[in-house]
């Protein structure tokens, strides 16, 4: 009996182990794919707005690049971009932020989550830790995003996932 409450409990450890080994893994192949989705828009974006004569066009071209994109295997990854004031140029997951500024808003923790990523992507860009609806569902979720700059605007663009 002790003999296979230890091998039990030997299996469990494994296992458990074994499930946040492959856990951390997934989860830094989704960071990963994050930032190549940020960074690869950011540049398109960037270099396609140089020629556009004003802000309304550009927010146009904006909304239209970004909305029909998803990534990760349920879909829950999208864009997002802002301007450094706040206000939503385009959102993919929420389109009815649209124009909205949301430099005030917090998330359930009390995290100013738009001026944090305003920060990080004046800074050059990295990660951010939130909450944040996730599309389908309700209740914020724990969420890492990933923001940089876009080249030639005044706005950043980020992608996170969602850490369940």
């Amino acid at each position: 009996m002790r003999k296979l409450l230890i091998f039990s409990l030997t299996l469990t450890l494994v296992l458990a182990v074994g499930c946040t080994k492959e856990a951390d893994e997934n989860l830094e192949w989704n960071k990963q794919i994050a930032v190549a989705y940020v960074h690869s828009y950011a540049i398109s974006i960037g270099e396609a707005v140089i020629e556009m004569a004003d802000d309304s066009t550009r927010i146009q071209y904006i909304r239209r690049a970004i909305h029909p994109v998803r990534f990760y295997p349920d879909s829950s990854g999208y864009l997002f971009v802002y301007d450094f004031d706040g206000i939503n140029i385009a959102h993919a997951g929420q389109p009815n932020l649209e124009g909205q500024n949301l430099w005030d808003h917090q998330d359930t923790r009390g995290k100013y989550v738009v001026r944090e990523f305003s920060s990080t992507a004046m800074s050059g860009g990295g990660y951010v830790e939130y909450y944040w609806i996730k599309p389908g569902e309700t209740g914020e979720k724990q969420k890492l995003g990933y923001v940089e700059p876009v080249p030639n605007t005044n706005y950043w663009i980020g992608a996170g996932v969602y850490l369940e």
